[in-house]
């Protein structure tokens, strides 16, 4: 695909602002982690805990930017000693020396740094991967849907994607300001002239602004110069409703695995008139995910785990009493500690306040669950206590019930 005006602006902004802001003296006292392309949601979402920890992952990170993705994927798979190599691709120089000094830093010998665009993918001879990651790129691109067949073209059989796109209504306030602002500080405009007429701008807005009125985005306050330059000059940026999403998954031949976190995707999360939840029933899937983006309208983005939608949905061992369930950057023993004692467990996202039911065994499931034990080995300790087979599987589907659904609880790769 030919490069456009605008696409070379876009390259210029990276150059000049590699995003997101990154210092590599930082790597010594932190590891940013999320998603997607955490390890044990790759695990768990993609190749639904079937895929053995032996086997070398081959990761590919499309438009790696200064490397968060590519550092916590290489870094999760060498604190696990699992064998894999991570690719990260992008054309802006400047990201490139960023990342190779954070893989320095940390002394991972599992990256390889290659220049290039996802468009050329297709013929570069890169691949196949088991593993695709492509977050925050697809809507910055011209044709985001070459954007990704391309992605596809290099992915191996039985494989994944991990992907982030912007959404429309938890962005209230964005096109606003960049409509202000291609006034204000026109693309033709040097770089750094442009970020000081954003920052001025800021200082003078109204208090009508929506983004003034908008807490849940903060780039522009504390993610430095790239990250006011990304959220608010960037030349290109086309927000997807989950409707929009679902299209553009189904003309590549995707479909989502896991839209994250999948409980924030179900408008039973909010609705109690129960009309309202007897009409939301009889919708498909992707029309009651709608619903919930909809009414909610705090959705900034939309990452989804998808795989080709002619691969069978993969039946994760939960019933396996050899499968070993994990926490998502929790310690067990430390959340059963501090359930509440009503078997309510609160939580928020974005402003959106919900209570969802734990069952009685909650805490003592919680409490066992450290990465080595497996359900029967959780069962075989309960039942010295006292509990049976039977209600240790019922509260067990309870605790999934809730804590799957918030992205936490997980099945881990077999070993082998």
């Amino acid at each position: 695909m030919t490069a456009d005006a605008t696409d070379t602006r876009l390259a210029a902004q990276y150059e000049a602002f590699p995003y997101p802001q990154r210092d590599p003296r930082e790597e010594a006292r932190r590891l940013i982690v999320g998603s997607p392309s955490h390890l044990r949601e790759v695990d768990h979402w993609i190749f639904g805990a079937r895929r053995p920890a032996s086997q070398p992952l081959r990761a590919l990170v499309a438009g790696g930017g200064t490397g968060d993705g590519t550092i916590m994927l290489a870094q999760h798979l060498a604190w696990a000693g699992r064998p894999g190599e991570v690719t990260w691709l992008d054309r802006s120089a400047a990201a490139r020396r960023i990342v190779e000094a954070r893989a320095a830093a940390r002394r991972l010998d599992n990256i390889r740094c290659v220049g290039g665009s996802i468009l050329d993918l297709a013929g570069s001879g890169l691949g196949p991967f088991d593993y695709i990651d492509c977050c925050g790129v697809l809507h910055h691109l011209p044709d985001p849907a070459a954007g990704l067949r391309a992605l596809v073209s290099v992915l191996a059989p039985g494989g994944g994607l991990g992907l982030m796109v912007y959404a429309p209504h938890g962005r209230t306030g964005v096109y606003m300001l960049q409509d202000a602002l291609r006034l204000l500080a026109p693309p033709e405009d040097p770089p750094a002239a442009r970020v000081d007429m954003a920052r001025r701008l800021w200082r003078h807005l109204p208090e009508t602004a929506w983004l003034k009125r908008n807490p849940w985005l903060t780039d522009h306050l504390s993610g430095g110069d790239a990250g006011l330059y990304d959220l608010l000059l960037n030349p290109r940026d086309v927000a997807f409703t989950v409707p929009a999403l679902h299209a553009l998954l189904t003309g590549a031949g995707l479909r989502a695995a896991c839209w994250v976190e999948p409980v924030r995707y179900d408008p039973d999360l909010f609705l109690t008139d129960p009309r309202l939840k007897a009409r939301a029933a009889g919708l498909a899937p992707i029309e009651r995910a709608a619903l919930a983006e909809a009414a909610a309208g705090n959705m900034g983005i939309h990452i989804v785990y998808c795989v080709r939608a002619g691969d069978p949905e993969p039946l994760r061992p939960w019933e396996e009493m050899d499968a070993v369930p994990v926490l998502r950057e929790l310690d067990g023993p430390t959340v059963a500690k501090g359930l509440p004692r009503d078997g309510a467990l609160p939580v928020t996202f974005d402003g959106l306040r919900a209570a969802l039911p734990l069952p009685r065994l909650a805490g003592a499931i919680l409490a066992r669950i450290d990465g080595r034990r497996s359900f029967g080995a959780i069962a075989d300790e309960l039942a010295a206590s006292g509990v049976s087979r039977e209600q240790f599987l019922r509260d067990l589907a309870g605790l999934r019930h809730t804590l799957e659904r918030l992205n936490k609880l997980l099945l881990a790769a077999p070993a082998g």
